[in-house]
């Protein structure tokens, strides 16, 4: 630690820093996960990626790394420093979109010299790896980030929640957290200011529950990840009867830039209730997928074709789910809805922590909305009955209505679980877990109908649904659709239009996805 005496010494060491430490023009990967910007995006967490070594703090700083902190604890009250997170209306980005200041104030009136703060990296929606990405490449702003948010509300003890199946994560936050403390930025009177605060990594075991602030808490205090009922909040009761402030990493690395640039350039972005950027890991059936950031208010019409770059394989479009597995999936009708918490919640869907998937024509809604009740059902903790058995009872009969066996009166069982569970559960996994139900009930009910009643998938998914059969005008007997054949249900010798014997036929579709001369079709039964 440098033997400074006084925060302007550290101000002559960020300068000398920033001068001899160049900056590098960004590098982008190839690999989908982050491209280079579109101009449709603004990137304020994702500022930094290309640009720095991770594993370099001097390389953050000469970014202005720091220099929000520095400001805070030389220039700022706490007081002030929650009123400039206020004003630039930044809500937590974890999901349920509450304004981050009114959280921090909440937990600085709370009574009690010992207080917490909590960054939930516990990122668990299927495909979405945006808090992964900011840890890995970007750990210092997360650090920065929590350290101003302790300074704010009062607390002296910070813990990382991050899934153990991030190992690169948690490598690179526990290198930057031990050179935040070496150079006196963390731990025992940061910056020579007399303020204390420290940072540790807690790694939870891959339960998507604890994702739940509650969950989240008897995780780090060594109890089963089970949520508790609320109130009391965290705020005012949290991590060992504390209190305690938890905001996501996507949050708090939005931090140091609002200090650093004003409340007003931030509140300048977005829409009057959601304000700033988002980013979504953009998956499914578009060309570019990947980690977009783009100003809250784009529509999602705009993140499909503008930054998506549309439909693969020009097919037409069919629905957006967002919010990940517990989200609502969207028609064509809603591609205008801008993208913000209250407009997708209207719209039967919600913001979540940033997944957004998007399926093409090609997709059977009925069996979307059974992938993500068994994804839920499976991650269930089984605490509360009206999740545990509302879920159970709702993939039970999705299953049943993709194998061909839906019933007259499933439709109707559906959208009361749906509103049972909803309602009884004890946290938001089992309250939002009838969004995919709901909204696919709402925007696709005859797709659920032609199962149910014509027993046809109509967009030839589920495999109980579906038959294959061979043109013999288009087969030319090349034979590799039969050499794949898993259980050698086609029929015919080399240079002869072949058959498929429906009885020993086991509809793996290796087939249809094998044939040359798209001989071999696919038809709902």
């Amino acid at each position: 630690m440098p033997n400074f005496n006084h925060p302007d010494m550290y101000q002559a060491l960020f300068s000398d820093i920033k001068t001899n430490t160049p900056i590098k023009s960004p590098v982008y990967e190839k690999s989908g996960e982050i491209a280079a910007p579109t101009p449709k995006e603004i990137r304020v967490v994702l500022r930094n990626y290309g640009k720095i070594d991770p594993e370099n703090i001097n390389e953050y700083i000469s970014q202005d790394g720091y220099q929000a902190l520095l400001t805070c604890l030389t220039s700022y009250s706490p007081e002030q420093v929650i009123q400039v997170i206020t004003d630039s209306g930044l809500r937590g980005r974890g999901g349920a979109g509450f304004p981050a200041g009114k959280k921090w104030q909440f937990t600085k009136n709370s009574p009690g010299e010992i207080k917490f703060v909590v960054c939930n990296a516990d990122e668990g929606d299927p495909g979405a790896f945006m808090n992964r990405r900011v840890l890995e490449d970007d750990p210092h702003a997360v650090i920065e980030g929590m350290v101003i948010a302790a300074y704010a509300i009062g607390a002296t003890q910070g813990y990382v929640y991050c899934r153990a199946e991030y190992p690169q994560a948690v490598r690179r936050m526990n290198i930057a957290l031990k050179q935040a403390r070496e150079l006196g930025l963390l731990g025992k009177n940061i910056m020579a200011t007399g303020f204390d605060f420290d940072i540790e990594v807690r790694m939870g075991a891959g339960a998507f529950v604890c994702g739940e602030e509650t969950a989240l808490m008897a995780s780090i205090e060594g109890h089963r990840g089970e949520p508790r009922p609320r109130p009391p909040f965290p705020a005012v009761s949290g991590l060992w009867g504390k209190p305690t402030n938890i905001n996501n990493v996507e949050t708090f690395a939005n931090v140091p830039q609002i200090i650093l640039k004003g409340a007003e350039w931030f509140a300048s972005m977005g829409t009057e209730k959601s304000k700033g950027t988002k980013t979504f890991a953009l998956a499914g059936d578009v060309n570019h997928t990947g980690l977009i950031e783009v100003p809250l208010g784009i529509s999602l019409r705009e993140i499909v074709y503008d930054v998506g770059g549309g439909i693969k394989n020009n097919k037409g479009f069919k629905a957006v789910q967002t919010g990940g597995p517990m989200g609502g999936c969207l028609p064509e009708d809603y591609l205008d809805t801008p993208v913000d918490y209250e407009a997708l919640a209207a719209a039967g869907s919600i913001m979540g922590s940033g997944g957004m998937i998007v399926m093409d024509e090609d997709t059977c809604m009925v069996d979307i909305a059974r992938f993500f009740m068994d994804f839920i059902q499976d991650e269930s903790c089984g605490k509360c009955t009206p999740c545990r058995v509302g879920t159970h009872s709702m993939l039970e009969i999705l299953t049943r209505i993709c194998e061909g066996k839906g019933k007259d009166g499933d439709i109707e069982e559906l959208e009361h679980l749906s509103k049972v569970t909803r309602i009884n559960s004890l946290c938001g996994l089992g309250q939002g877990a009838p969004n995919p139900v709901e909204s696919t009930l709402k925007h696709f009910r005859e797709e659920y109908e032609a199962h149910i009643y014509e027993k046809r998938c109509p967009a030839k998914v589920c495999r109980d649904l579906v038959q294959f059969s061979i043109i013999e005008d288009d087969c030319t007997g090349c034979m590799v659709c039969a050499r794949n054949c898993p259980v050698e249900a086609i029929e015919g010798e080399k240079k002869q239009p072949h058959s498929i014997d429906p009885e020993v036929c086991i509809k793996c579709g290796i087939c249809y996805n094998v044939c040359l001369f798209e001989a071999v079709v696919r038809q709902s039964e």
